[in-house]
């Protein structure tokens, strides 16, 4: 049997092909968000156990991101892409039948490891077979199809899960996962030569990210380990991170090579997405949580009202990548950054005074601006990067976004959790709940204006350059 994919009809038919593995990658990150009050409940589980359903699937996306970038880099790109959608699509079978909490994180993790393929390889391949004065454009595609996916998880998941219960979104998934596999392999052409060979993996360094990783996000949900306490494992987890320095100092094939790093233009953007992707994750992890203790909505109208954002973003993608070819990545990030920053404060200000119509508006204000920041940023970071270092890049630029999603997921939803006063969340009170919410987003417009002096500082170094 000939496993060969077909040569691909076109550019855009190819273009297409890793779109729809982007959006299931963002479908898989968000379905299982709107489930988790009802896991919560029916499970008896506390809110930090429950955060690990989420937070499983974004750490084996981050230990694996810059893997994955190397690996597509040093075997082919194409076959290490249809690689990722075939072990997604096995994990999220797996996750339907989860017998239990422990068999659901687990098949989680597994899911996050083709999801990290399913991210990272898309940008580089996009870079490969499209001119670059379509980049942005392309980049707007991907863009809008995470957008897609994004906002389908918890509006499709949350009417499911109202009729059918939590697994029915796993099972949703199965026909998407399997058509997206079928269409990339179609879609795909002969596998040129890989633009590397023999490149080497730092093991070692990647088994030291992941325990420190894990012990980091433990000690942000302190009650998925009560006999453990949070304090020994910060102190777990900075050792751990002193030891993944001493490592990466001394191998000759670092997780991220220290060399692209040198860059401002490359580290401010990482820099960027790590925070961008902070807050965005907030509104996926403490959203179903406020929106049902504090604003008193079921499964449905929860995910009813978290997939507006995501589909306003989506209804703007392919505007916004345009928007970023005529006037320029780099104005752009800031534009976009302003925007999220006015979107943050609206989610402060409004939903405590206006209820679901104010978390609607603020996050129509929030999430457009997060669709043009990607645009502009991922074609900033992409445009800086040579040929053969392409898969590398996009796997360090998911590393940064994954990291900043874990802190979305873990410390952000910390101190949602500490500012509501309650270790089990579901059982606050409205007050607590809404005084949790408006303190989550007040540390996440600091964030997001760290970002936008970050994008200034590196649009004014790129302007004396000139």
């Amino acid at each position: 049997m000939n496993l060969t994919p077909h040569a691909p009809r076109s550019r855009s038919g190819l273009v297409g092909a890793l779109a729809l593995a982007t959006l299931l990658a963002s479908l898989g990150t968000s379905v299982a968000n709107v489930a988790l009050p009802t896991l919560a409940h029916e499970l008896g589980a506390p809110f930090g156990r429950v955060q690990w359903v989420v937070l499983a699937y974004l750490l084996a996306m981050t230990v694996t991101a810059v893997a994955v970038g190397r690996l597509g880099d040093a075997l082919g790109r194409q076959r290490v892409l249809l690689g990722g959608l075939g072990l997604f699509t096995a994990a999220t079978l797996a996750c339907a039948l989860a017998p239990s909490l422990a068999a659901l994180v687990a098949a989680r993790s597994l899911q996050g490891v083709g999801a990290a393929v399913m991210i990272a390889l898309p940008l580089a391949l996009v870079r490969d077979v499209v001119p670059e004065a379509r980049t942005g454009a392309a980049m707007g595609l991907l863009g809008t199809t995470s957008a897609v996916g994004t906002a389908l998880g918890p509006a499709g998941g949350g009417l499911l899960i109202a009729t059918s219960g939590w697994q029915a979104g796993f099972v949703a998934m199965l026909p998407l996962a399997g058509v997206a596999l079928v269409l990339t392999w179609r879609g795909l052409g002969d596998e040129p030569a890989p633009v590397r060979s023999g490149a080497r993996f730092d093991v070692a360094g990647a088994l030291v990210l992941t325990a420190a990783l894990v012990a980091g996000a433990l000690a942000m949900t302190p009650d998925a380990v009560p006999q453990v306490g949070a304090g020994p494992l910060l102190v777990g987890a900075a050792v751990l991170v002193a030891l993944l320095v001493a490592i990466e100092r001394r191998t000759a094939a670092p997780l991220v090579p220290w060399g692209l790093l040198r860059s401002r233009a490359l580290s401010g953007g990482l820099l960027m997405n790590l925070l961008v992707a902070t807050v965005m994750m907030s509104t996926l992890v403490v959203g179903p949580f406020y929106l049902a203790g504090g604003l008193g909505l079921d499964e449905a109208a929860i995910g009813l009202t978290l997939a507006v954002g995501p589909v306003v973003s989506a209804l703007t993608g392919v505007v916004a990548g345009r928007v970023v070819d005529r006037a320029g990545a780099g104005a752009m990030t800031t534009v976009a950054l302003l925007t999220m920053t006015a979107g943050a404060v609206l989610l402060v200000v409004l939903p405590p005074a206006w209820g679901p119509p104010g978390y609607v508006l603020a996050l129509v204000v929030l999430t457009p601006g997060y669709q043009l920041f990607l645009a502009a940023n991922n074609t900033a970071v992409m445009t800086t990067a040579a040929a053969r270092r392409r898969g590398t890049v996009s796997g360090v630029l998911s590393l940064s976004r994954n990291l900043g999603l874990i802190a979305g997921a873990s410390a952000m939803g910390a101190v949602f959790a500490a500012a509501t006063g309650s270790v089990e969340v579901q059982g606050a009170t409205v007050a607590s709940i809404s005084a949790g919410m408006q303190t989550t987003f007040l540390v996440a417009t600091a964030l997001l204006g760290v970002a936008t002096v970050v994008s200034l500082a590196v649009r004014a170094r790129a302007a004396v350059g000139q």
